[in-house]
């Protein structure tokens, strides 16, 4: 099947997340096994979101119980898993317990994961991720840095100092290098973050990246960074590892400054640099666009990459019928967050007509039996509600 979703029930939306008594329906097409390019193939349409989990030590290195974490969605039938945010250089470190892949030291944990992650017969996929301004100085030691100095609301925001052109030649080399030891970890593929406001987003963003060189001003300026960091990347990479990008197609919490008709053209210019498939940060399927209420963005970016890049979609999605909703509406897979953390075998228990996944709030002993540790489980009271 090529992307774009799958054939049947033309124009419906996705079904709303609060919808806990879905009709029975038939789960097949979630089944169906989803060509990725570069001579990979997902075996179904489902997807571990990539996640914040504070579960690495202070070096950076990955611990055995976060490991864990992803080996058990894994094990549970996930087509494809992504890696929380790895960081490509510790001036990117956005927050204590993050993965590193900033030094070959990071490898070998890595590869861990990748055999572990194999297992099921799944794609394990590294995001990597840079900060940008939100790389705190109590994190990394220094002064973060950016598109331009700027100024944000807030007490704990520092102004960032404007990157200088050493920093943009070495944060590129840095995303290649991070892709190749992703590679050499035996993972089969990478995602460069670009959304949620990190330093891609923030150099893409107009109020951000008041640049007047040649990486700002126009959209054609603000978007080098990220197009310049994909190019190097799918050049540093072998033909069989793949390359996507996470974008936010608008403004929403730390992404600011975004324009839905400039994202557009940044996934078309990307699919000209060689993404093997994009990825887009929702945070609520079942909402349309704001700029264009009557759109839905999956169909836009559908419309904006091709027929052929299968694209991936994030958002508050828990039941299968939500999932399917997806699929219709252009996507070519679901990439799950909150449902995977509480049902780590969402893949493989869907498979059975009438089933629901289990919903908050989940105690943190039945967590535990999840393998979520109790470092994560406190995390994830960020969330009110989640945790019992």
């Amino acid at each position: 099947m090529k992307a774009g979703g799958r054939a049947g029930r033309p124009g419906a939306g996705c079904a709303t997340s609060a919808s806990v008594s879905d009709p029975v329906i038939d789960p097949a097409p979630l089944f169906q096994s989803l060509p990725m390019g570069r001579g990979r193939t997902a075996p179904n349409r489902l997807a571990v979101a990539p996640m914040t989990n504070l579960q690495s030590d202070a070096a950076g290195l990955l611990t055995e119980v976060e490991i864990e974490w992803l080996a058990r969605r894994a094990e549970g039938g996930f087509g494809l898993i992504e890696t929380a945010a790895a960081y490509v250089n510790l001036d990117g470190k956005g927050w204590a317990g993050q993965v590193g892949i900033d030094r070959d030291a990071c490898v070998p944990g890595l590869a861990r994961m990748a055999n572990r992650l194999r297992v099921g017969g799944g794609l394990g996929v590294v995001q990597l991720f840079h900060g940008g301004v939100r790389a705190p100085s109590k994190v990394t030691g220094q002064q973060p840095w950016s598109a331009s100095e700027f100024q944000e609301a807030g007490k704990s925001f520092e102004v960032p100092r404007p990157a200088s052109d050493d920093d943009l030649a070495r944060v590129i080399d840095d995303f290649a290098a991070a892709a190749v030891r992703a590679e050499r970890a035996g993972f089969e593929g990478v995602e460069i973050h670009g959304a949620h406001g990190y330093l891609p987003s923030q150099f893409l963003s107009a109020a951000m990246n008041q640049r007047t060189d040649g990486w700002g001003g126009d959209l054609s300026g603000r978007a080098r960074l990220l197009r310049t960091i994909t190019q190097r990347v799918r050049a540093a990479v072998g033909g069989s590892t793949l390359v996507g990008v996470r974008l936010s197609p608008e403004d929403f919490g730390y992404a600011r400054g975004l324009d839905l008709d400039d994202s557009l053209q940044v996934a078309a210019w990307l699919v000209a640099d060689g993404i093997d498939f994009l990825h887009l940060s929702l945070w609520d399927v079942t909402q349309p666009t704001r700029k264009r209420p009557e759109a839905h963005p999956t169909a836009l970016f559908r419309a904006a990459v091709g027929p052929t890049v299968p694209i991936l979609v994030a958002g508050a999605v828990w039941s299968p019928a939500e999932a399917l909703a997806c699929l219709d509406r252009g996507a070519d897979m679901v990439a799950l967050g909150r449902a995977a953390i509480l049902n780590p075998a969402w893949p493989d228990q869907a498979r059975h007509p009438g089933w629901q996944p289990a919903r908050p709030p989940m105690s943190v002993d039945d967590l535990a039996a999840r393998a979520v540790s109790a470092q994560f489980a406190e995390y994830l009271r960020r969330w009110p509600g989640l945790v019992a």
